[in-house]
């Protein structure tokens, strides 16, 4: 019997992998407003420059175990002890800048959630503003959104205060998979499902002052 046929066109890096077509379907571009998972996101990112996105994630089950479920207040907690204890696992990417700076980002984000009320609060007033998007999301429009306008503002900011791992391509993928962004393309049956979320989303608002 010849292989049954997948009824849907999705983005192209999906690819074939079952577990990167599960990260694109139910994950990618889906709009988060909860702080540990924007939290993961940060830190994955980070351990994903210079690697590709599927190596991490099918280390992501042991990244949340050694990192406390990201929770933000027990990595902040890490110590050094800690770092050289996760040098030695073969689960995750063991790079002491990166281990050392998901901690760092950890206490960072500890002051921002202070400032803000959540990490969402500061994160969702990146949003980049309808205007300044590509009128239509081609395969040739996303060869040239590696970076924009908000992914560096966000960098900036974001080094400002202390985080590391943050550059402005690094902000644009967070971007893009925590939903401030939707680039599914346009042929993608993603695509409207998540405009229909961002749509019906309530951004988080930082504290009043």
């Amino acid at each position: 019997m010849p292989p049954q046929l997948d009824p849907v066109t999705r983005c192209p890096w999906a690819g074939e992998d079952p577990l990167y077509r599960q990260y694109h379907d139910g994950e990618w571009g889906r709009p988060v407003t909860g702080d540990t998972r924007l939290f993961e996101k940060i830190c994955l990112e980070g351990f994903q420059s210079g690697l590709s996105w599927i190596t991490i994630l099918r280390k992501r089950e042991r990244f949340r175990q050694v990192f406390h479920g990201f929770d933000v207040p027990k990595v902040a907690a890490m110590t050094p002890d800690d770092i050289e204890r996760l040098l030695q696992d073969p689960g995750i990417i063991r790079h002491r800048g990166k281990i050392a700076a998901a901690i760092n980002n950890a206490r960072r984000t500890l002051q921002v959630q202070g400032e803000f009320g959540s990490l969402a609060a500061y994160v969702w007033r990146f949003e980049t503003a309808p205007e300044h998007r590509p009128p239509r999301i081609t395969p040739d429009a996303l060869r040239l959104l590696t970076q924009t306008d908000a992914s560096r503002a966000l960098s900036t900011d974001l080094r400002k205060r202390g985080f590391a791992f943050v550059g402005p391509t690094t902000c644009y993928a967070f971007m893009q998979a925590m939903g401030l962004v939707n680039d599914h393309l346009e042929t993608c049956f993603c695509r409207p499902q998540v405009e229909a979320e961002r749509n019906a989303l309530v951004r988080p608002l930082p504290l009043a002052p």
